[in-house]
């Protein structure tokens, strides 16, 4: 059996001897090729991929194998536009995975015979920037509480005895 020699170079780029990953396909990719136009992007979020346009956060693709009842397009949206959605979506339902009867997240379900024209019509309203899908995230409570600290211990005391004097300006 021949001895297969590599350059430094070579082994420096094999992904296999970096332990790069590959990274994974977004579930339901054909969501995020219809809505290119309006340039998304996305972020993981409980094992699932969040999508937003803007600042807002329109769509969750979900493909997991813990409760695939939920696995589909989930529709950020409000209680108040169900009913209207709904018309659009005749298989449109709230979220079994939240324990809730009825919440402001609704699915289209991957299971459901009519899940890739109902997420591609979703797609369309996103890109038409339709009032009822969408939500603006609240702003992080810890952020929010915290502000901005004032040092304490030996980190302040380096920082206070770093920093030049008023005096060290006047001459």
């Amino acid at each position: 059996m021949a001895n297969i020699r590599r350059t430094k170079k070579e082994m420096a780029r094999d992904p296999v001897l970096l332990g790069v990953r590959k990274r994974k396909v977004p579930p339901h990719e054909f969501v995020l090729e219809a809505l290119a136009e309006v340039e998304p992007r996305t972020n993981p979020m409980f094992g699932c991929l969040a999508v937003y346009v803007g600042e807002k956060i329109v769509l969750i693709l979900r493909d997991r194998p813990k409760y695939p009842k939920d696995n589909g397009v989930w529709i950020a949206t409000t209680l108040e536009h169900h009913k209207s959605l709904r018309r659009e979506f005749p298989n449109m339902r709230s979220l079994g995975l939240f324990g809730k009867k009825v919440t402001g997240w609704q699915v289209l379900a991957a299971d459901a015979s009519d899940f890739e024209e109902a997420a591609l019509r979703a797609c369309e309203l996103v890109i038409a920037r339709d009032p009822r899908i969408g939500k603006v995230p609240g702003v992080r409570r810890a952020a929010n509480l915290r502000g901005k600290r004032k040092s304490t211990g030996a980190r302040a005391e380096r920082d206070q005895n770093s920093r030049p004097s008023p005096e060290s300006f006047v001459k």
